[in-house]
């Protein structure tokens, strides 16, 4: 460990793995873990429960494994878990689980930036990018690649479906299914996450066929019990069209999912 030790508190008992950096002014408590090669930049705290992987990067003021801001919160033992890769800056908040699910996590390669936080029990996938000033309520899941821009607030349990994109400012009170881009206020859905996808290497005709189930979804009219249908009836199956069906399924009574755009003004309905 290089350890600048000058003014850190670090408790005897907390498991730091090797060439792990810890600036000065941190403090470090009993019951955390820190894996190898990972960065602690000075004025970090990191509460017990903190269960931090390999070769992630921790900038100044952030404040990980905080006990819930939850009134129901009785002192259970629980974790905040970040997994490897992933960067913290400055300021941001990871709180510490509940009872309820007993943890809070954060995957792999996210990039969490300045002032965003999460928290109790949130459920991040991997390479989750959270821009400057997101604010998760408690219970909140967001599957892998998702992408919300700055001051995003998200309402507790709200679900974010993978490769997804939510515009900044954006007021998130139900779910946003994946592959799509979420704006407006309210939020509705305004298209496919086309450049997103193309990044990650989905080939034209899987992004095709996830925009001919949307269109279904949210474009033609239909309401969602009859759209489901449609879309099973016409569409050939594939790992995306599972995916999409049975995240608004299991949203169904959670709430919902986004709505289309629709006329206003005489305006068109949006349509990729």
């Amino acid at each position: 460990m290089n350890n600048a030790l000058t003014n850190s508190i670090i408790h005897p008992e907390a498991k730091i793995g090797e060439n792990v950096s810890i600036g000065p002014f941190c403090f470090i408590d009993r019951n955390v873990e820190i894996g190898d090669n990972t960065w602690v930049g000075p004025h970090v705290t990191i509460f017990e429960g903190a269960r931090i992987g390999k070769n992630c990067r921790i900038f100044p003021g952030a404040v990980i494994s905080g006990i819930p801001q939850d009134l129901k919160f009785e002192g259970e033992i629980t974790t905040a878990e970040i997994g490897d890769y992933t960067t913290v800056r400055e300021y941001v908040t990871v709180n510490r689980g509940t009872k309820a699910a007993m943890r809070t996590v954060v995957g792999s390669h996210c990039l969490l930036m300045a002032y965003v936080h999460v928290a109790h029990d949130c459920m991040l996938g991997n390479h989750v990018i959270l821009a400057n000033n997101v604010n998760l309520a408690g219970h909140v899941t967001i599957g892998d690649y998702a992408i919300l821009e700055g001051l995003v607030a998200v309402q507790q349990f709200a679900h974010i479906g993978r490769h997804s994109f939510v515009a900044g400012g954006s007021l998130v009170r139900t779910n946003v299914p994946p592959y799509i881009r979420a704006a407006r206020e309210p939020l509705a859905y305004v298209g496919i996450n086309k450049i997103g996808l193309a990044r990650r290497n989905f080939s034209d005709e899987m992004i095709t066929n996830i925009t001919d189930i949307y269109r279904l979804l949210f474009v033609r009219g239909y309401n969602t019990t009859n759209a489901l249908v449609e879309i099973e009836s016409t569409l050939p199956p594939s790992d995306e069209r599972e995916e999409i069906l049975d995240f608004v399924r299991q949203t169904k009574n959670n709430g919902g999912i986004v709505k289309g755009l629709q006329k206003l003004n005489g305006a068109k309905v949006y349509e990729d």
